[in-house]
């Protein structure tokens, strides 16, 4: 089936996105929501079965609020259980995940429990009721592509035309090594672990239970919401044996945990190796790459699977820009903004999985950095370091949430696939008024809220806090939830800061006349 026109060359979608994991469907959820036309191909049977990733940060919850789905993520999933370290006939317990602190500025302030299996479910089925399409069995073997178009051969002898093809198809992508990306990093085949998840009588489901081993040995058994199963994750030799049946990793349990306790019903198991590497590009023309077909992580923190779905979240909206003729360049930006979180993110769960070999309080607990409600575009190409800025904000910065004068929140004025403006007083009201917006591409909503020197209320004085509003300022704020300009009306911006120029970027440019 056509879906559109591409230059008079017919296309079967806009994007074809490779992959049906959460990250694949972020992005397809993302484009359908759009209006855009997008079919994910995934070479698997049916979505992930298994528990692997099972952290979904703050800032992910964010994400998936504006999806639309965080209210059932939250409904499935459930708040981090306390751990305990099983030392002889003692058990250590403490919370590993530190609460967030009051300013987080979120409606989602703390980690969420939530089977890599329920992630993919629930957005699979919101792609599905957005009329999106998803074509399990099917494998993406080659790529080629031209000025129009990119072409996909699947392997059952298809040609699919789509405008941009991108791959979230994991740490082996076909989609990267057509682009030619260089994948560095490492892997320690030294370093293995067993990851299953099963039933285990006789263990508490009120804990996260670590038994810390000598020679590396250790075994863990978390909980996971909504029913019976335990993630179990037990560290081997590079010279043991990594039989994964029933049989075997019930005595392995047995031997290394505690002779009572009995291990069946086994759903998933796989072996892990320690995989650290990334991507020295995301793009090459119009093929892209999202999530671990960028960027491997060690499993420590809960990093891999929330950076990925913010990359989707990052590429979304710019795919839709440059569909409805902004500048090509735009989507050169998302490698320029994710690449430097990745690298960073990186360095973070690697040191923390080095932590996991010293099973000590301190070297286990998480905080504000794993939330990744701090990290910031600012310095970066859509947010030059000399943009002017707030007393709380700069471009390129996450928008917090706030309350508003009338009721309710900012994030509720985010929510959907739009450009946000806030004009904070009357003379930023006047230039929001004036201000020309295309047709093309994703719409603004416009929304003039009390300036510092008329805020009479306390919700009025804690969101002019929260922005750092000290005199009249506009705030445009991109559809992912950063800060896209800060504009203050009479005040000069500094070369190629202003606002006519930060508009050329990111959308369409107006029909000639």
């Amino acid at each position: 089936m056509v879906d559109q026109q591409c230059n008079g060359t017919p296309t079967d979608a806009d994007v074809v996105v490779v992959g049906a994991g959460p990250v694949g469907l972020a992005l397809a959820l993302d484009l359908a929501r759009r209006g855009i036309s997008a079919r994910v191909l995934e070479r698997g049977a049916g979505t992930f079965e298994g528990s692997r990733a099972k952290g979904v940060q703050p800032r992910t919850l964010e994400v998936l609020d504006d999806l639309g789905v965080a209210a059932e993520a939250r409904a499935v999933g459930g708040p981090y259980p306390p751990m305990g370290l099983h030392i002889g006939p003692f058990t250590k317990t403490w919370q590993m995940q530190h609460p967030a602190p009051a300013a987080a500025a979120t409606p989602y302030p703390d980690i969420l429990l939530l089977p890599q299996y329920a992630t993919t479910a629930l957005l699979h089925r919101a792609v599905l009721d957005q009329g999106g399409t998803v074509e399990f069995g099917v494998t993406a073997e080659k790529f080629t592509q031209d000025q129009d178009a990119a072409t996909v051969t699947t392997d059952d002898g298809r040609l699919l035309r789509a405008r941009f093809v991108v791959g979230a198809d994991g740490g082996g992508s076909t989609v990267r090594k057509a682009i030619g990306a260089a994948f560095e990093g490492s892997t320690d085949e030294a370093d293995r672990m067993i990851i299953a998840d099963a039933r285990v009588d006789g263990l508490s489901p009120d804990r996260w239970h670590v038994w810390p081993r000598t020679g590396g040995r250790t075994v863990a058994a978390c909980p996971l919401p909504g029913g019976d199963l335990f993630q179990l994750m037990i560290t081997i030799g590079p010279d043991d044996p990594a039989e994964l049946t029933e049989e075997t990793l019930a005595a392995l349990l047995k031997r290394r945990a505690g002779r009572s306790l009995r291990l069946h019903g086994l759903t998933w198991a796989s072996v892990f190796r320690p995989n650290i590497r990334l991507a020295d590009r995301y793009r090459n023309g119009r093929l892209l790459i999202a999530g671990d077909a960028a960027h491997v992580h060690t499993p420590a923190g809960a990093q891999g699977l929330n950076t990925g779905v913010q990359d989707a979240y990052n590429l979304g909206w710019k795919l839709q820009q440059v569909l409805a003729g902004a500048p090509d360049s735009l989507l050169d930006t998302y490698q320029g903004e994710r690449r430097p979180v990745a690298a960073k993110v990186l360095g973070r769960s690697t040191e923390l999985y080095a932590g996991l070999k010293k099973p000590r309080t301190r070297a286990l607990t998480r905080g504000d950095e794993e939330r990744q409600l701090g990290l910031s575009y600012f310095g970066g190409p859509l947010a030059p370091s000399d943009a002017a800025s707030t007393a709380a904000l700069r471009p390129g910065d996450r928008a917090p949430d706030a309350p508003l004068p009338a009721g309710g929140h900012l994030f509720d004025l985010y929510r959907g696939p739009h450009f946000t403006a806030l004009a904070f007083g009357a003379g930023a009201g006047a230039a929001l008024a004036s201000l020309d917006w295309p047709a093309a591409g994703a719409p603004l909503h416009r929304h003039t809220l009390p300036g510092a020197t008329t805020a009479s209320t306390p919700d009025e004085a804690s969101l002019l806090t929260a922005y750092g509003i000290t005199d009249d300022t506009l705030v445009l704020v991109r559809p992912d939830g950063y800060i896209a300009h800060i504009h203050r009306p009479g005040t000069p911006a500094p070369p190629g800061a202003g606002l006519t120029e930060t508009l050329s970027r990111l959308t369409p440019a107006p029909p000639a006349t």
